[in-house]
């Protein structure tokens, strides 16, 4: 399934996300939220293109199969075409570069295939560096400090991106967890998945799938600040003001999540350099710098900012 939230200031784009659900409507359910999310993304980002999101919705009972995998992908590969160019994919949970290959059988309208095919390859390291980009400015906001060093993080979710932040935090002490034991490092302390949440740290790094800060669970968090690359943390958006209540400041998703779709839109649509393409993504910095500053919640702010974009275009 496709979902397309808005293409006012666009194209609208977003990840081709395959996994199980208990049924196909909890797919659905992801695409439209993460759709909206992409929207967000993008207009507060400065990118002249709207939101999307793919869904391959699994029955949990389903066999993934290579053959059942291509067939699926080259399925969607010919329906991306049908939007003719108004609905651009890339990678998301559950798909790679790999699969972008199998999808340009059928389009020219996927993203982030290997450089050896002429792409860019895998977001996951533009992606961690926006994320470390508005880590180190809330650092700034929330401990009058210019780095991590003595700071504690933990990072729940060690995947492409969460272990590049976990690396990319010399000087603190950082705790890392993710449901897949073998994503132990040596490295790093360890805690359970259920425990990471209400560690005692400094800040708290969401890093695997969404849906992590509820009504309930957001008095269990420890750290004064939260930042991360998981898309759609806050199960409603109510949450951000308990987070506040709480003393804590919570960095939009939508916001520090944009490095890869920033990197890999300046190279592939826009053509700029490497280098370029990594300047635009440390702006993220620059804007949370200026919603920490508003007079407001920090969802209140970056929504003010993405909504005033999409208003004016």
């Amino acid at each position: 399934m496709i979902a397309v939230h808005s293409r006012v200031l666009g194209p609208a784009v977003g990840g081709v996300r395959l996994r199980r659900y208990a049924g196909w409507r909890d797919g659905l359910e992801d695409a439209l939220r993460l759709a909206e999310a992409m929207t967000y993304k993008c207009a507060a980002a400065g990118l002249s293109f709207g939101g999307g999101k793919t869904v391959i919705a699994l029955d949990e009972d389903v066999p993934l199969t290579p053959t059942l995998r291509q067939a699926a992908l080259e399925d969607l590969g010919e329906f991306i075409e049908s939007f003719g160019g108004s609905y651009l994919a890339g990678p998301d949970v559950g798909t790679g570069p790999a699969d972008m290959v199998v999808l340009r059988r059928k389009t020219a309208h996927a993203f982030c295939v290997p450089e050896e095919h002429g792409g860019t390859g895998s977001s996951s390291i533009p992606t961690a560096a926006g994320v470390l980009a508005a880590l180190r400015a809330g650092v700034r906001h929330v401990f009058g400090a210019d780095s991590v060093d003595g700071l504690t993080v933990v990072v729940s979710g060690m995947g492409s991106v969460g272990s590049l932040v976990a690396a990319g935090l010399p000087g603190a002490r950082i705790i890392v967890s993710d449901v897949d034991e073998t994503k132990r490092d040596d490295r790093f302390e360890w805690v359970g998945p259920g425990e990471a949440l209400r560690t005692p740290a400094d800040i708290f790094v969401p890093a695997a799938v969404g849906g992590v800060l509820g009504p309930d669970t957001a008095g269990e968090v420890e750290a004064r600040l939260v930042v991360g690359p998981a898309n759609n943390q806050l199960t409603t958006d109510s949450v951000a003001d308990l987070l506040a209540a709480k003393g804590i400041t919570w960095i939009p998703d939508f916001v520090a999540s944009a490095g890869g779709v920033i990197y890999t839109l300046c190279r592939e649509i826009e053509k700029l350099s490497h280098d370029e393409a990594m300047t635009r993504v440390e702006t993220i910095g620059a804007t949370v710098d200026t919603i920490l500053t508003a007079n407001t919640t920090p969802l209140a702010a970056a929504m003010d900012l993405a909504t005033a974009r999409l208003k004016t275009t």
